[in-house]
């Protein structure tokens, strides 16, 4: 749109703007200005009073209400504290409900200020959506003072997560240190919902952390089970001894196994373990127990050691041990239904699955 505001330019008609002069159709009732608009500079913008009302509710119980009229009945509304460019765009998008994305840039502040205040709800929900993709560093605090007064939470909440990722940029603006020194509420409840965000990031972290932990658990002892009942490598089961010739290669999870080969190893040969003077020994010694605590096969099937006997000696600490144990071997089992659904193979057979029926 071009500018209107030249020193020479007083009187703008809206019908002659977007053309409805010259349209037969209904042309008497559309094309007649009976209200004119002022703005701060003194342009005065002539429009059709049944066309604002109809866009606007606002308009419409200002129009409806009894006032002095002017020049052979023409209503006068100003419209102040915007740019007059602002103000025509507003008044345009009230009759086309068309507002063009250079117009949204430019005035896209006054705009919604203009839309919230006249209830103009479908030119709100355009604007709100063009300033959320206009976010700047510069631009972010007066956006984000916009929507809160102006009713968009939309808005609000995108100009708050921008804050959060660039507060440190932010900080050093003109507009977060006007709001320092006028608005402390609002400067609060930044903070605090900076705050919320931060300890929300550790806690998923944390969770991740744990996930991942737990995750590594349950593969240890799945490889447990696999190098005590199958054998990997350099070890295999207690009860047997592997043929040179018949060493099986290296699993799919071989950077825990191998690992695991090691403790094993030492388990076996170290002689401070009867002492518990080796940390080593302890860890495996911990690996068993939660074997233990989750294999569900019978004594006489299970190839891992010990394993009877730390079945045994968990029935008996059962009622003495407290809960942290418990939920840590109900978190290993729940990472390894977890890693099971979402493992290649099963995801090939629900595949084949949900296909069956179409068939």
């Amino acid at each position: 749109m071009e500018p209107a505001m030249k020193n020479q330019t007083k009187t703008i008609s809206m019908s002659t703007l977007i053309g409805f002069d010259q349209i037969s159709t209904k042309s008497d009732k559309i094309s007649y200005e009976d209200v004119k608009i002022l703005t701060s500079t003194g342009l005065r913008i002539f429009a059709n009073s049944i066309l604002l009302g109809s866009s606007s509710k606002v308009l419409e119980k200002i129009l409806d209400q009894p006032s002095k009229k002017h020049n052979n009945s023409v209503r006068v509304i100003p419209i102040l504290g915007v740019p007059c460019d602002a103000v025509i765009a507003f008044i345009q998008f009230l009759y086309s409900s068309r507002c063009t994305e250079e117009e949204i840039g430019n005035y896209g502040i006054h705009l919604l200020a203009l839309s919230h205040v006249f209830d103009v709800q479908k030119l709100k929900q355009r604007c709100t959506k063009g300033l959320s993709t206009r976010l700047m560093v510069e631009n972010v605090v007066d956006v984000l003072q916009l929507a809160r007064l102006c009713d968009a939470p939309d808005l609000y909440l995108k100009c708050m997560r921008f804050l959060s990722k660039e507060f440190k940029a932010v900080e050093r603006t003109e507009g977060w240190k006007f709001l320092r020194a006028n608005d402390a509420f609002l400067e609060l409840e930044i903070l605090q919902f900076l705050d919320e965000i931060e300890s929300r990031n550790k806690k998923r972290s944390r969770s991740k952390e744990e996930q991942a932990t737990y995750l590594e658990l349950s593969e240890a002892m799945e490889c447990l089970k696999h190098i005590c009942t199958e054998g990997c490598t350099n070890v295999g089961p207690y009860d047997r001894e592997l043929p040179p010739t018949k060493k099986t290669g290296p699993c799919e999870r071989f950077s825990t196994c191998q690992g695991l080969q090691g403790l094993i190893k030492h388990f076996a040969m170290c002689k401070k373990r009867m002492n518990g003077g080796c940390c080593r020994c302890k860890r495996m010694g911990q690996l068993l127990k939660l074997h233990a605590s989750i294999c569900d096969q019978d004594d006489h099937c299970c190839k891992v050691p010990l394993c009877r006997q730390f079945k045994l000696k968990n029935q008996l600490e059962r009622k003495a041990d407290d809960g942290r144990w418990r939920l840590l071997v109900k978190k290993v089992v729940c990472a390894k239904t977890v890693s099971s659904l979402s493992s290649p193979k099963m995801m090939i057979l629900r595949r084949k699955q949900e296909d069956r029926p179409q068939r």
